[in-house]
């Protein structure tokens, strides 16, 4: 199966938010082709979740798995710390009073 490419993810992810009329944006660009992505979810309350894509080895399922969350200032903290050694990472902060990102409903979830 062909993989999409970081940016055409992103830009998906994106569109489909925006198709729901939840605020979302790139914070941080990373490799076009190959850059991993984390998702911030700001509840614009001053806290926030960051989420990942993991890998299970066991089933071979991807998920998105919370990376850091709590106060947005630590959540923050935690993403500066993961692009200090991956500056290909890509940072896509979504904001939305009832926490919805989308990141459960079909396509989204690999």
């Amino acid at each position: 199966m062909t993989r999409l490419t970081a940016e055409f993810w992103v830009h998906a992810y994106l569109r489909r938010l925006a198709l729901t009329d939840i605020p979302a944006f790139v914070t941080s660009k990373g490799d076009v082709t190959a850059g991993a992505v984390l998702i911030k979810l700001n509840t614009l309350d001053g806290c926030a979740v960051v989420y990942q894509r993991s890998f299970d080895l066991m089933t071979g399922e991807r998920a998105w798995m919370v990376l850091s969350q709590g106060v947005e200032q630590e959540v923050d903290l935690a993403i500066t710390k993961q692009r200090s050694f991956d500056p290909d990472l890509w940072v896509v902060e979504v904001e939305d009073r009832q926490g919805r990102h989308l990141l459960d409903e079909p396509g989204l979830k690999a």
